[in-house]
């Protein structure tokens, strides 16, 4: 049913909040999956079962008004009052439902209406707009003024129906080229001088943006429980509508918002004629209340400690709305998996490189290569104001990059200039064999393909992207970069094992660990929405793989050559052998003590 309500509008335009970047998305949902909804429920649980409890007495208590499946009516304004009072405004009513039975499952407990509301011009330059609420038993007015009417028959709640968001910092990017395409022409112009101003001073007010929100779901708690007076639950202690003459609790209406995401919301403008508006009536279990509360308090919490982003939450209830139940919660054991082969990984490439005494056979390029491109994330990652436990994690790794290149080359100070400046040299394992000159070979082609491909990819963003400052279009080209090519650093070390046909001084235990990681990434790109190039980047792990594991089974075990801790299979049977023999010497030298000993006997 769809009626048309309200008046017509003129507003502030307002910009649409930017994409994340790829590895956000990812490392907040596997945050989000790990964390948040397990700190939910545990926190629940423990609240509800383990939460300190005082004993009251009877008197003590207060109790709902209501009782269950009594009959109730119900009345919604739109006002732009915080505090509504004329009832007799036709205009601002709604909606109205009457025989409503109070915390009754059946369909009849449940109404919806669907309608178009034009807003007035208050509302489309940022002014605010509120949804008020009224149940009363049927029968009874809402309206205090009314002659009839009951204190103790009647509660109401009031929701804001508007939104006010901080502006997407990425709304401020602009063209370094000075060429606008807006159709709008000198008005783009002049607010790309407005954008340069602010970036130049960093200073100001944060700006708003209002966003209408297009559903309203009311739930009316299905809670009978009596609470003590001095230790009602602090999560819902703040929904509670006390009634202050008999102590008592009127039903609590809450106004769900938890599946509402971001993306949903619409910009108010003054080009929006009228706007969707769905409305929404029905009851909601006591647990299911409080599990939302939790779960938004989790949100808050990590919010705060700059452990998540505004919108990984919503991701988070992207995959709960739009993926499969199944393949959800495959989804959601293979996270913890994912976290352990993680562990895994890093524990047997920290060992390796620890214990490795020989480069031969591995890639010194790559290493440095990795540590570069490791770099660039991060330091695309700390443009875009990524929450601190994704930089943590970023971090430490290059740190541990850098550990790897001198693990595999000689790091030298020199202090001859000026400037002190870092010099690599090759470690004689690694110079004096052919690894060096095929590492030299396969990184000669493949750099060429890698420049022509960052320059062409750099100069197309610089001409059809918008970016705030010349760094960030050096960093994003190069991150970008990354995800897309990447693999090419990968190749030289395939190019070594092609030539010394052997793959045996690879470190497999740390590669398997990452390759089950890489399946479960391959799961995620099914699962998460994310942005095409990283889905991409996800699978060309998996080819590169892939290869290695044809390498190991066309090129046979070299037991002369040695292994990631410096060792070669012939050593470890020539010690076998050793061993063997010098068992063999006492178990001799023994048998002649005893047949000495028995002569002297």
């Amino acid at each position: 049913m769809a009626e048309t309500l309200g008046r017509p509008m003129v507003a502030a335009a307002a910009g649409r909040p930017g994409r994340q970047a790829p590895q956000q998305q990812q490392a907040g949902l596997g945050q989000s999956l790990t964390g948040i909804v397990r700190m939910a429920v545990l926190w629940y649980f423990a609240m509800k079962f383990f939460g300190p409890k005082k004993p009251a007495e009877p008197s003590q208590l207060m109790s709902n008004l209501f009782h269950k499946g009594e009959p109730l009516d119900m009345w919604l304004y739109l006002s732009e009052k915080e505090k509504f009072k004329d009832f007799g405004d036709e205009d601002a009513l709604v909606w109205h439902e009457t025989n409503i039975p109070y915390a009754v499952w059946e369909q009849s407990s449940t109404r919806s209406l669907s309608l178009k509301y034009h807003p007035s011009e208050a509302v489309k330059h940022n002014g605010s707009l509120y949804a008020h609420v009224f149940f009363a038993r049927s029968g009874y007015p809402p309206d205090p003024n009314d002659p009839e009417y009951e204190p103790l028959s009647a509660f109401s709640r009031t929701h804001s129906v508007v939104a006010f968001l901080p502006k997407s910092k990425s709304d401020k990017k602009k063209s370094l080229l000075g060429s606008s395409k807006d159709s709008e022409g000198e008005e783009s112009v002049a607010e790309l001088k407005d954008d340069t101003q602010v970036e130049a001073k960093d200073v100001g007010p944060v700006e708003w943006i209002s966003y209408w929100k297009p559903n309203i779901t009311i739930n009316l708690v299905d809670d009978f429980t009596r609470y003590p007076h001095n230790n009602v639950p602090p999560n819902i202690a703040g929904y509670l509508n006390i009634e202050p003459t008999t102590g008592n609790y009127f039903p609590t209406i809450f106004f769900n918002e938890f599946w509402l995401l971001r993306d949903k919301l619409i910009s108010l403008n003054e080009t929006v004629a009228e706007l969707p508006l769905n409305l929404e009536l029905g009851p909601i279990s006591l647990t299911k209340w409080q599990l939302f509360l939790q779960i938004e308090q989790s949100f808050q919490i990590h919010r705060s400690y700059g452990s998540m982003l505004e919108g990984e939450a919503d991701e988070l209830k992207r995959v709960f709305l739009e993926g499969n139940p199944y393949l959800l919660g495959v989804t959601m054991v293979v996270s913890l998996l994912h976290s352990v082969f993680d562990f895994l990984a890093f524990k047997n490439d920290i060992q390796f490189w620890n214990k490795n005494k020989s480069m031969e056979g591995l890639s010194a390029k790559s290493v440095v290569v990795n540590f570069i491109c490791q770099l660039i994330v991060f330091l695309y990652l700390l443009d875009n104001e990524t929450s601190w436990m994704i930089l943590a994690s970023s971090g430490i790794g290059c740190c541990i990059e850098f550990w790897k290149i001198g693990k595999a080359m000689h790091i030298v100070i020199d202090r001859s200039g000026r400037i002190p400046m870092l010099k690599l040299r090759d470690r004689e394992s690694y110079a004096k064999n052919k690894t060096k000159e095929y590492d030299d070979l396969a990184m000669k082609y493949l750099s060429y393909v890698l420049f022509f491909l960052v320059a062409c990819f750099s100069i197309y963003s610089l001409m059809y992207e918008q970016h705030k400052s010349w760094y960030s279009w050096i960093l994003s080209s190069l991150t970008s970069c990354v995800y897309m090519f990447g693999f090419i650093m990968m190749c030289p070390q395939l190019f070594i094992n092609y030539k010394l046909k052997s793959v045996a001084h690879l470190p497999w235990r740390q590669m398997t660990y990452k390759f089950l990681n890489t399946i479960i990434d391959d799961l995620f790109a099914f699962v998460i929405k994310m942005p095409m190039l990283h889905r991409l980047s996800v699978f060309r792990d998996d080819l590169i793989f892939m290869i290695y594991l044809y390498q190991r089974w066309i090129y046979p075990v070299d037991r002369k050559r040695v292994n990631e801790f410096g060792f070669g299979g012939e050593d470890e049977a020539q010690s076998n052998r050793n061993l063997v023999s010098g068992d063999a010497s006492a178990a001799q030298e023994g048998d002649a003590t005893t047949d000495g000993d028995k002569k002297t006997n």
